[in-house]
């Protein structure tokens, strides 16, 4: 949804900065989470500004494929501050697409440039089309740090299921991470890495050959026109979900007025 200001950093502790690129590196190898595509939470200064948000993903997952276009409308309610409601829908093997969930995303900036390492928090709250699907909620810190021209992003969130009626081991809450890394080359095409992935629960993992890891090429970029503006980002990723491999292309692109 947007990305932390680009502003010139001031100082922190050396070990702040040392710590968050460390779970950037660690946790590279790769990453996806439950759900077969994603999209990166990243955060900009976008206050007063309207856009109109599709993200678009496409996997061949457990033997059939898979695709779901989302399309929502944001808006920067202040410089720290941006909000987005979108609806989801689901497609199977060339099927009809069907309506999945109505969502709410909200990030904050806790901090603007002031540090080494700049940090917002995120949150989104989904409701299902199935009502006895109950709630789903998200939540998390974003983190972006700057080396020269290359961007290194690091997201960590905890999801968990507000279900009507819930079996027995399914009350939990998981954790996931996303990680992205980008050469700032030019406005309108800068390469880049993205990772995601799911561990299971938050304080107890799965098994490694159960867990989501999914990792690939990105690319990203920008375009001006008068006083609006089109973003997009696109990546293929590859890896397992859920412990079976999958591949899965993802697009996103926002026109900003």
């Amino acid at each position: 949804m947007n990305q932390l200001n680009n502003s010139s950093l001031g100082r922190v502790p050396r070990a702040v900065t040392t710590w968050a690129l460390a779970l950037m590196a660690c946790a590279a190898p790769a990453s996806v989470m439950a759900e077969p595509g994603l999209y990166f939470v990243s955060l900009y200064d976008v206050e007063g500004q309207t856009s109109i948000d599709f993200k678009y993903w496409t996997a061949h997952y457990r033997g059939q494929r898979v695709s779901s276009p989302d399309i929502g409308i944001g808006y920067g309610v202040t410089s720290r501050w941006y909000s987005e409601l979108y609806g989801a829908w689901e497609k199977k093997d060339g099927g009809a697409n069907h309506f999945e969930e109505l969502a709410w995303q909200n990030d904050y900036m806790l901090t603007q440039g002031q540090y080494d390492v700049d940090v917002a928090l995120h949150t989104k709250i989904e409701r299902p089309h199935d009502r006895s699907e109950g709630y789903e909620f998200e939540w998390g810190p974003v983190m972006k740090t700057d080396i020269g021209r290359t961007q290194l992003n690091a997201n960590l969130f905890f999801q968990r299921a507000y279900r009507v009626k819930v079996a027995e081991g399914e009350n939990h809450t998981e954790l996931a991470y996303q990680l992205q890394a980008k050469y700032r080359w030019k406005s309108t095409f800068q390469p880049g890495i993205q990772a995601y992935g799911e561990v299971g629960q938050w304080n107890h993992w799965l098994p490694s050959h159960e867990q989501s890891h999914r990792a690939g090429p990105a690319v990203f970029g920008s375009r001006e026109f008068g006083t609006h503006e089109l973003k997009y980002e696109a990546a293929y990723l590859i890896g397992r979900n859920e412990g079976r491999s999958a591949k899965t292309f993802s697009m996103r692109a926002q026109y900003i007025f």
